[in-house]
């Protein structure tokens, strides 16, 4: 009875991902990823260097700025207003959002069903991530993918 009651328990909570092994594992698979929170060039910060150095390293990024009305590219690629408007799949959603914004994003994310959701440095909600692993996707929280690419491990 009690491998019944913690088996569901050990099945989402691996889905979290927290070791440098298992982010190298997802950054090897993943080919698309959509940007939550992008900032445009003239902006700056990790909001674009983070995506700007996916890009450069191969990674189709599909930016969905949260601001910006008027700005229709970023890092030359044509902006989306929402995960609903992007033809084709998205292997990963990088949020880059306060904690406190990560909810409202909850219901579009498993409507586009991402195989990954990474929540960058200082972004963590247990229980969107919670929500997130028992659908089935992988979470990442506060984590930099642009750290956790320049550190890979071989595998």
């Amino acid at each position: 009875m009690e491998h019944k009651l913690t088996a569901p328990y050990e099945t989402w909570r691996a889905q979290l991902v927290d070791s440098r092994h298992g982010t190298a594992r997802i950054l090897l698979r993943v080919r698309r990823i959509a940007v939550i929170g992008i900032k445009p060039e003239h902006v700056g910060g990790p909001a674009f260097d983070v995506p700007a150095r996916l890009q450069r390293a191969g990674y189709t990024i599909v930016p969905v700025p949260v601001y910006y009305p008027l700005i229709t590219s970023i890092l030359g690629e044509p902006v989306h207003r929402s995960l609903a408007t992007i033809d084709g799949p998205i292997d990963m959603v990088v949020l880059f959002r306060r904690s406190a914004d990560v909810p409202g994003h909850l219901d579009e994310i498993l409507a586009a069903r991402p195989s990954v959701v990474w929540m960058q440095s200082g972004i963590r909600h247990d229980a969107v991530a919670e929500t997130l692993a028992r659908a089935g996707l992988q979470v990442v929280q506060d984590r930099c993918a642009k750290v956790e690419l320049e550190h890979m491990p071989t595998l």
